[in-house]
């Protein structure tokens, strides 16, 4: 009895901090709300401060603990990108970095319940709830924000004018090549796939006039730890933090090369030139003549990191919400309805053990909903219809202990025994049949993970969660209920067998 009451007190609490995970506007400590857009919290706290006359709305980037809505629900954008150099060129981790890339500029944009999963060897699939300019995002998405310190040395005056031009470094050249191995690979003639930007397709990137080969490349935005965009009374600029591997590299070259110009570029264009004063191991900062809104957005992509792998948009689709808020309201209300049925079911038809039962679910629905918040799982259609069905297992587990206990009551043993039997002999088909289906939801989450099959992902990984949760709350929740009911009600149980679901003539 004493260890039963312990469960009870363990089950109590467990449950109290799932409703309260679960319910709605309620105040949530920090260390449970999923974060993502500090820095954009940051700026816009600071953009905040700056003009105190401004309307500025800060709330959309604050931590939060909300449910994660996927396409079909609030509507948004789809973009499947493809990588545009050939697969025999970059590992699975080179893609799942790009990907890592992809997901923290999304994050930048305050999208938190973005998701970004890879599908097959060189695809990356987009998705952005709620997303209100589709352009805007796509942008951010795609591009390379490729950031290089460029050696100048020998330049000299002549530097200068080269600011805002188009330049050749050997680390395009690279890049370049590998896209133009891809499109041959590929077979393709999409020009899209292999230009550079337009500026490169009306003016030739110039190479270093001394040598007459690519301007070499001394460091990329690999090496920064942070960029923060600044004004300094006179023009935006952007305080950059070297990471220790940018240290190594920096620091040594900028000894050396104090008096010379070395150029600071993005994506092929000379940003500015400026001399190195002094050896630069710790960081500094880049000019060129920014608006407020470009330094930020740059700030944001070398913080994000530049993509890996070069990425072309070979889809992008504005999803729109296949349900309204009035259909989701229809399918909640369909949902409640269909459980207070179950509930109802089993308390007429299995009695005692019902109530049991009845507890048990409510503490599975509760607990489901809390890990569907804090894990975060996407809620679209499919998923929604997974945990449905896991309901459905969870009631299923019960009736199979009940009918068991059912039948130990009928062959003449004893109340406290049967109830032992039955819980012990259903356990083996109740463990055995939800890893069966636990199996077949990790081929199923496999197989979502393919293209255009990423709608059974949801469906897979929400039955597999309550499955999961089914077999902590089918046995060890309804045994605790089961036997406490038991020993409160002992007597009129052993003298009304059909207390226990067991008709009169059995």
């Amino acid at each position: 009895m004493r260890r039963n009451l312990l469960w009870l007190v363990f089950i109590v609490v467990l449950t109290t901090f799932s409703v309260y995970i679960a319910l709605p506007d309620t105040p949530k400590p920090d260390f449970l709300k999923r974060g993502g857009n500090e820095e954009r919290l940051l700026e816009c706290q600071e953009q905040a401060a700056a003009d105190p006359t401004a309307t500025v709305d800060c709330s959309r980037f604050e931590p939060e603990l909300e449910f994660s809505q996927g396409l079909d629900l609030v509507g948004g954008l789809r973009v499947l990108l493809q990588a545009e150099v050939p697969t025999d060129t970059f590992t699975r981790a080179d893609l799942q970095e790009t990907a890592n890339s992809v997901g923290r500029r999304v994050n930048s944009l305050g999208l938190s319940e973005a998701t970004v999963i890879l599908q097959g060897d060189s695809r990356i699939l987009v998705e952005l709830p709620g997303v209100t300019d589709p352009q805007q995002a796509i942008d951010t998405i795609q591009q390379t924000a490729l950031l290089e310190f460029v050696d100048f040395g020998g330049l000299g005056t002549q530097a200068q004018s080269l600011v805002g031009r188009s330049i050749l470094t050997d680390q395009q050249e690279e890049s370049q090549a590998q896209r133009e191995a891809a499109a041959a690979q590929q077979g393709s003639q999409n020009p899209e796939a292999t230009a550079e930007p337009t500026v490169s397709q009306v003016e030739a990137p110039l190479v270093n006039p001394n040598t007459g080969l690519p301007f070499d490349t001394i460091m990329t935005g690999a090496g920064l730890e942070a960029a923060v965009a600044e004004f300094t009374g006179q023009q935006w600029v952007i305080n950059f933090e070297l990471n220790s591997e940018g240290s190594a590299v920096f620091g040594p070259f900028t000894a050396q090369r104090i008096g010379e110009p070395l150029a600071i570029v993005l994506d092929g264009i000379v940003l500015s030139a400026p001399r190195i004063n002094a050896q630069l191991d710790t960081g500094g900062v880049i000019e060129g003549q920014f608006t407020e809104q470009e330094a930020k957005q740059l700030a944001l992509q070398l913080r994000a990191g530049s993509l890996p792998i070069p990425l072309r948009v070979e889809s992008a689709e504005s999803v729109g919400a296949t349900l309204g808020q009035e259909s989701v309201e229809l399918s909640v209300r369909a949902g409640v309805v269909g459980i207070i049925v179950v509930l109802a079911f089993m308390l007429i038809y299995y009695r005692v053990p019902g109530i049991a039962a009845d507890l048990a679910l409510l503490v599975f629905i509760a607990l489901n909903v809390a890990l569907f918040k804090l894990i975060p799982v996407t809620l679209t259609l499919p998923s929604i219809v997974g945990f449905l069905i896991s309901i459905g297992t969870a009631v299923d587990g019960n009736i199979l202990i009940f009918e068991r206990i059912k039948e130990e009551i009928r062959g003449g043993t004893q109340l406290d025994a049967a109830l032992i039997a039955g819980f012990d002999r259903a356990w083996t088909s109740i463990r055995d049949s939800n890893l069966s289906t636990i199996i077949i939801c990790g081929v199923l989450f496999l197989f979502g993970q393919t293209p255009g099959a990423s709608i059974v992902s949801g469906f897979a990984v929400t039955l597999a969660l309550g499955l999961i949760v089914n077999l902590f709350t089918a046995v060890l929740v309804t045994r605790t209920f089961l036997y406490l009911l038991v020993a409160i009600l002992r007597r009129p149980l052993t003298e009304r067998s059909w207390l226990l679901g067991v008709s009169q003539g059995a």
